[in-house]
């Protein structure tokens, strides 16, 4: 069944395409123009994915699982672009436009100057990952995730400096080499099935011909590796927390939704093309995803322990996330319920917030004298900018007072959502996996008992490690309090806030969390609304 209008489910990739592509040739020098374009830009996708997601939870007429589609140029699958937005999609894209905004009002204190086309960048990131989330075909999943690297290549290494050159030519190397993977396992995928449609390779499988398995096993299994790549599991993760550490504020609180790309990729086409329904192909893949999980997890919260700064801290706690839900989903695909599932949805959604939280408040936490301003006049003159002294200051000079209450507040939620602690969103999320494990997770038991003691360890480890730090920081340091501007504690704050919001209104995220897992448990229903549903063409011509 199409959401109409159909051309709304094209605006999230389109409006930071045209927002990106205008700001190109404006001259470095009218940035106060770029700030306003790219903020109008991201408030104009948040409010379009958060329309989406009110249109993708249906009626009661419709089951509560409307499924919307766009065919580009109206060719039907396999040879038509196909766009798919669906609870999970859409709620995907709904974080990644509250990651933004936050981001991207953080950058407006003057870390958007460090380098040249901040902005452009950050549009043309903004469209491939939410290209990733619609797309409803493999090779446009390859598209869009080339053009979100592209971006995060050039945002990575935004401002120079040594750590962050160094950081940025491993993260390049690595995924190149995972799109060189994913490129090599669609191919093999494409050669045993005859297409690359999502919806057609869930009705294809469970009929393919026994003697084309093999091919296209081989396949799944290199392209899901380039993913497994992207969402940081172990042991392929040692790129991740450097390069992390090494970005920008801002450019790092939106790296937190780039690792959830590939988780997604992952449990989309896991429960679409693996599910119980898919025959001899049916849970492929559920033991790595447990095992990996797993082990990304334990990494994590070792690396929690063992690392001496807040940013290399964030950074592994990234893969605990995803550690987290990757387990979660595999335990699913091999037999759980949907209330793994569920809470797994819920989890992602907390710690994400809460990360990307944690990373707008890493500089602001270890500032000296000096701060942004000096790194700002060296950046300017290395890119040769002939700027006015005033405008080598932050684009505001309101510092917030009570710093370090504002700051120590902020880290406080931070530390007690990312370990699980009541009474935030973190240990929701965490109390009901567990419960899943417990009740659904039975065909497993021995597993899954390790899971909840991991999950118990990660969430100890993490309480430890971020204590530390600020004990560390807000106790044992004397001097002046930092000067913070309100720009960069404000979305710190927002964030904070979606927490505490995630939490309070918990009994209703959950419930569409619920919906969405019994969705995405069910092929069917994405199948046939995409498959099901005519043409725009045909429609209109009925009309």
């Amino acid at each position: 069944m199409s959401l109409g209008p159909e051309h709304l489910i094209i605006a999230p990739i389109l409006i930071p395409f045209f927002a990106g592509a205008l700001m190109l040739v404006y001259d470095e020098r009218q940035r106060r123009a770029k700030l306003t374009i790219s903020l109008v830009a991201v408030v104009a996708s948040l409010l379009t994915a958060v329309e989406l997601l009110i249109r993708s939870k249906g009626s009661e007429l419709t089951g509560n699982n409307d499924i919307g589609f766009y065919l580009l140029g109206d060719w039907a699958a396999p040879y038509g672009i196909v766009l798919v937005v669906d609870r999970l999609s859409a709620m995907m894209l709904v974080l990644t436009g509250l990651l933004a905004l936050p981001a991207l009002l953080y950058a407006a204190a003057g870390w958007h100057r460090q380098g040249q086309h901040f902005h452009s960048m950050f549009q043309f990131l903004l469209m491939g990952v939410n290209g990733a989330f619609l797309t409803g075909d493999l090779f446009n999943l390859f598209v869009f995730f080339e053009v979100l690297l592209a971006a995060s290549y050039g945002l990575l290494l935004h401002g120079g400096g040594q750590l962050r050159v160094r950081g940025g030519l491993h993260y390049i190397a690595i995924n190149l080499t995972g799109a060189l993977l994913f490129l090599i396992g669609v191919s093999l995928v494409y050669g045993a099935t005859g297409t690359l449609n999502m919806a057609q390779l869930s009705m294809i499988v469970p009929v393919l011909p026994e003697a084309r398995l093999p091919m296209f096993h081989a396949g799944a299994a290199i392209m899901g590796l380039a993913f497994l790549i992207k969402a940081g599991i172990w042991p392929m993760s040692f790129w991740l927390p450097t390069a992390y550490m090494a970005g920008a504020a801002p450019v790092a609180a939106m790296f937190a939704i780039m690792t959830k790309v590939g988780v997604y990729v992952i449990l989309r086409l896991s429960f679409l093309v693996f599910g119980a329904g898919a025959g001899a192909s049916a849970g492929f893949g559920a033991e790595v995803l447990i095992a990996g999980g797993m082990a990304t997890v334990a990494f994590g919260f070792l690396g929690v322990l063992a690392s001496q700064g807040l940013g290399r801290m964030a950074a592994h706690l990234v893969l605990v996330s995803s550690g987290t839900v990757l387990a979660a989903g595999g335990f699913v695909l091999a037999g759980g319920g949907a209330q793994i599932f569920a809470a797994a949805l819920f989890y992602l959604l907390s710690s994400t917030l809460a990360i990307s939280a944690l990373f707008l408040l890493i500089e602001p936490m270890s500032r000296e004298d000096g701060g942004i301003a000096a790194l700002l006049a060296l950046t300017a003159d290395a890119y040769g900018l002939d700027e006015r002294e005033e405008d080598r200051q932050p684009e505001v000079g309101l510092a917030i007072p009570g710093t370090l209450t504002v700051l120590g507040l902020s880290f406080g939620a931070c530390v007690i959502a990312l370990a699980g602690l009541p009474p935030l969103s973190g240990f929701i999320g965490k109390i009901g996996m567990l419960q899943g494990l417990l009740t659904e997770g039975a065909a497993t038991p021995a597993l899954s008992w390790a899971f909840v003691a991991l999950l118990i360890l990660s969430g100890f480890a993490t309480l430890v490690g971020l204590v530390r730090v600020g004990i560390q920081t807000f106790w044992a340091t004397e001097g002046e309090p930092p000067r913070v501007l309100a720009l960069e504690i404000a979305p710190v704050v927002a964030l904070i806030a979606l927490l505490i919001v995630l939490t309070i209104k918990a009994d209703v995220t959950l419930g569409y969390m619920r919906d969405t897992a019994e969705a995405v448990l069910q092929p069917s229903i994405y199948a046939e609304g995409v498959l099901g549903a005519p043409r725009a063409a045909e429609g209109e011509a009925s009309e």
